[in-house]
C-alpha cells in the first residue's frame, strides 16, 4: 500500500473543462483509519470539499464544491493511489458528476507546497 494522504498538498496535472478544477486547483488531503478528507480551491472553485473512504490503494469519495459563479456542484470518485519513482503519490481518477452531467478521468500528484500557501487562497 502506498503511504498516508495525511498533510499531502496535491495538484492536478492538467486543466479540465472550464468550470472545473484545473492545475491552479489545490487539494490539501488528510486520512486517518481508513476515512480520507480533503479541503480544495483554486482556479475556477472558491471552495471544495470531498470525503470517503480507502481501501488499500482504492480511494472512493464523494466531492462537492462551490465556483466563482456561485454554482454548486456534487460528484462521485474512485481514484488508484499509486506511488511515483521519486517517492511522491498520484491519485489516478475516474469521476462522475451527481448534479450535473459529465464524467471522466483525471491525474492529480502531489507537490511540494505548504498548507499555508493552500489556505491563504481559500475564503
Amino acid at each position: 500500500m502506498a503511504r498516508s494522504l495525511d498533510g499531502l498538498v496535491l495538484a492536478p496535472v492538467a486543466d479540465q473543462a472550464p468550470g472545473q478544477v484545473g492545475t491552479r486547483t489545490r487539494f490539501t488531503y488528510h486520512e486517518k483509519d481508513g476515512v480520507i478528507w480533503a479541503e480544495y480551491a483554486g482556479g475556477d472553485v472558491v471552495r471544495g470539499h470531498l470525503v470517503g473512504r480507502r481501501e488499500g490503494d482504492r480511494l472512493d469519495f464523494r466531492y462537492v464544491q462551490l465556483k466563482h459563479d456561485g454554482t454548486t456542484s456534487s460528484g462521485h470518485c474512485v481514484s488508484a493511489v499509486v506511488e511515483l519513482a521519486d517517492g511522491r503519490v498520484r491519485l489516478e481518477e475516474t469521476w462522475k458528476w451527481e448534479s450535473q452531467a459529465g464524467s471522466g478521468t483525471s491525474v492529480v500528484e502531489q507537490i511540494h507546497e505548504s498548507v499555508e500557501q493552500v489556505t491563504e487562497h481559500v475564503p
